[in-house]
């Protein structure tokens, strides 16, 4: 499953070289009109399909839609059709995410790497950043933290929006954390955010009760939904970061049990959840001490997110 095509992005200009028509890398509208024709008869969905063309091969959705109404134009691609039909076949066969196979992510205004191993960025996350941001000032230094890093998009969006504040970005997993590196230094913000391995708060002992804002996107699917995903997730997509335990909740558990220790006083804690876990995670974040409690929607309505924060009064450590 992939994001729909971007919106956005300059249209295919009509320029050709001699070495990209060899290569068979500047062809007509009409031969790839055709060539997409026959690639869906194969198989799979055309939103995905066009998804590779923008990504992987550079025709961008609007210039797409223009080609139905001048197919004489000429199209540059950044990959030949063979290659395209290569990515497209495996992903027929495998139903490997074109974003693995492809290597990039759009995500907000970034384009993120991903490999297997590393969850894939879904566009919902993208409003965690903006309710994490809200009423921050970015002039301000804070000390934040995301826990559960994955391919470190919230991390990058987060020091890329607060330039003033150090981060930290919590994986269990070693391959999350290649990947989170390689993202960080790709938007020049590495040297704000450190990296830590280990399971959730424990790696950032030593700053509990110093962390003004800590976001975090912990596995929350219960076991037996995450059991009937399609293949494409389930087969691909790393059960660590989707498969939060029977009822979905043994990572958010241990969030909020933590927080009120690990947070600074004022600081907020903001998480992702199933649609349907919003009464329980938001009990669970004032059982675990936390006040002003909140619920907010996903971009379809439904309830997603939960935020609270440790109270200005000192909370005892154990």
């Amino acid at each position: 499953m992939v994001q729909p095509p971007r919106q956005s992005g300059n249209p295919q200009g009509p320029g050709e070289n001699a070495t990209d028509t060899a290569s068979g890398r500047v062809i007509s509208g009409e031969e790839l009109l055709a060539w997409r024709r026959h690639q869906l008869s194969l198989g799979g969905q055309a939103g995905d399909l066009d998804w590779l063309l923008d990504l992987g091969g550079g025709v961008r959705w609007q210039s797409l839609q223009a080609l139905r109404l001048h197919p004489q134009r000429p199209v540059r691609l950044q990959r030949n059709l063979a290659e395209l039909e290569q990515l497209w076949g495996e992903h027929l066969r495998s139903a490997a995410p074109l974003q693995y196979l492809v290597g990039i992510c759009p995500w907000r205004d970034l384009e993120l790497q991903v490999a297997p191993g590393v969850l894939i960025p879904r566009q919902e996350t993208e409003l965690l950043v903006e309710l994490a941001l809200a009423g921050v000032d970015p002039r301000t230094p804070h000390r934040w933290a995301d826990l559960g890093t994955g391919s470190g998009c919230l991390a990058v969006a987060l020091a890329r929006c607060l330039p003033q504040s150090q981060g930290l970005a919590v994986d269990l997993s070693p391959d999350a954390l290649v990947q989170a590196e390689a993202n960080l230094a790709r938007a020049q913000v590495g040297d704000r955010v450190q990296l830590r391995q280990g399971s959730w708060w424990e790696p950032l002992r030593e700053l509990w009760g110093r962390l003004d804002l800590v976001v975090s996107n912990p596995p929350y699917i219960p076991t037996a939904v995450w059991e009937q995903l399609e293949p494409v997730v389930r087969h691909h997509e790393p059960a660590l970061a989707l498969d939060g335990g029977g009822d979905g909740l043994d990572a958010i558990r241990q969030l909020a049990a933590g927080a009120a220790q690990a947070l600074a006083p004022g600081g907020w804690l903001l998480l992702e959840h199933h649609h349907d876990q919003s009464d329980t995670v938001r009990n669970l974040l004032r059982s675990g001490g936390l006040v002003d409690v909140e619920a907010h929607h996903d971009l379809e309505g439904r309830w997603r997110f939960a935020r609270g924060r440790r109270p200005h009064a000192a909370v005892p450590l154990t």
